[in-house]
């Protein structure tokens, strides 16, 4: 088969790697791809917001079906178009990734599927912010309504940080139409992780459970960023599971069937988990960036057909080796808001073992074939073992072969792994 990766960033590398591994799977290419990404796929330098050109490509090199990996053409409703066309496509219809393009639209699909998620208003002023606060206890959490990076949740101690941030949203526009409007959020104590499922909005299938680190700093500290690092297998107590299976999975899922929204794709549930059961945090309609990283290696079947037959509409019934995956996050000095690019990278950026490797989050080569940084989160270090610690200590060992200026990491990844995995 010849498979099409739309994207440029780690999550695509990660799938570009374990597509490049599949059986079934004869030629892997990706739009754009990037210059980390070229040993593993074929890139084409094309834009998937020019349509024809891109139809075109697919037609012509008989790709037998498209992955869609970023959460911004699924929410332009790329699928629908190549769908219309004959084209195979993982991921959900334009309709359907509302769930991620608009908290508002997925605030008001949770509180309809009956779900638990936080107690919310939707505000669109600094006044309006102000005035609802009174119904809330501190923090307070703000959420930009649109697509944001991962930079649309403000967490605030205090009602003075709260009307900062609502005049950075809403006046100061710092986040633009993304942040018209926005939510103010109970804010739900607990741990998270981060549960997927691949499903066609009638059946389900889950993927191995992974827990980000979405702070920049150890210890859960600084800013929120789009993840420094991530380990999988979560193991959950089977109570639990089979709450979150019961309370959130399936009722999401029959109101999607019941709606009949067109949904091939990956399901993301960011979930909280309190002293009263799970919570909702979010929806994403694609892979997560860094989930993806350590959920691929650990499925255990040929991705390539598995993904096929999601895009035909069939959910495949999902195997997990018996293994551990960690990725930690190697980002450009000012990450999340100003990273500075353009950074040599020295090291061994091409080192590699069946254990450990890198997948390219943000880098590209000058003219002299020299490794830049391009972008916030720079590099993936993988590691892959028998154990959590295993897995880690290759992450970090790997992790420890490249250097540029400034580099930014966590090295507590992991750290608080267990203490989730008993409850």
């Amino acid at each position: 088969m010849k498979v099409l990766v739309i994207g440029e960033g780690g999550r695509e590398h990660a799938l570009v790697h374990a597509l490049s591994q599949s059986p079934s799977v004869t030629e892997v290419h990706a739009i754009p791809g990037s210059d980390g990404m070229s040993r593993e796929a074929i890139c084409h330098a094309l834009d998937w917001r020019h349509f024809d050109p891109l139809l075109s490509f697919c037609l012509k090199t008989e790709i037998d079906y498209v992955f869609i990996g970023p959460e911004s053409p699924l929410v332009d409703g790329l699928a629908d178009r190549l769908r219309d066309r004959g084209i195979l496509v993982v991921g959900p219809s334009k309709e359907s990734a509302q769930l991620e393009g608009s908290k508002i639209f997925a605030k008001k699909f949770m509180q309809e599927s009956g779900v638990p998620t936080a107690h919310f208003q939707i505000v669109s002023s600094v006044d309006q912010t102000m005035m609802a606060a009174g119904e809330f206890t501190p923090p307070y959490v703000l959420k930009a309504d649109g697509l944001a990076g991962g930079k649309g949740v403000f967490i605030c101690d205090t009602l003075p940080e709260l009307k900062s941030a609502a005049r950075e949203l809403f006046e100061e526009k710092i986040l633009g139409e993304a942040g018209l409007s926005a939510l103010l959020e109970q804010f739900t104590p607990g741990w998270e992780l981060s549960f997927l499922i691949l499903t066609n909005g009638r059946e389900w299938s889950a993927l191995p459970i992974a827990q980000d680190h979405k702070r920049l700093m150890e210890d859960d500290k600084g800013p929120n960023t789009g993840g420094m690092g991530t380990v999988a297998p979560l193991t959950i107590s089977s109570a639990l599971r089979t709450q979150i299976e019961s309370q959130v999975l399936q009722p999401t899922v029959d109101l999607l069937a019941k709606k009949n929204m067109l949904y091939r794709g990956v399901l993301f549930i960011g979930l909280m988990i309190g002293k009263e059961g799970p919570s909702v945090l979010e929806f994403n309609c694609r892979f997560g960036d860094p989930e993806t990283q350590t959920i691929l290696p650990l499925v255990d079947g040929d991705l390539g057909l598995i993904f096929k037959n999601l895009a035909q509409g069939k959910v495949t019934s999902l195997g997990q080796k018996n293994l551990f995956a960690s990725c930690v996050v190697l980002a450009a000095p000012g990450y999340p808001m100003k990273p500075e690019k353009n950074l040599p990278i020295e090291g061994e950026i091409h080192a590699s073992s069946e254990f450990s490797y890198f997948l390219h989050a943000g880098t590209k080569k000058d003219s002299q074939d020299h490794w830049l940084t391009r972008g916030g989160r720079v590099l993936n270090a993988i590691g892959l073992g028998s154990s959590l610690k295993e897995s880690l200590q290759n992450a970090y060992s790997q992790a420890g072969k490249v250097r540029w200026m400034g580099l930014q990491k966590r090295m507590d990844i992991g750290v608080h792994f267990k203490k989730s995995s008993a409850h």
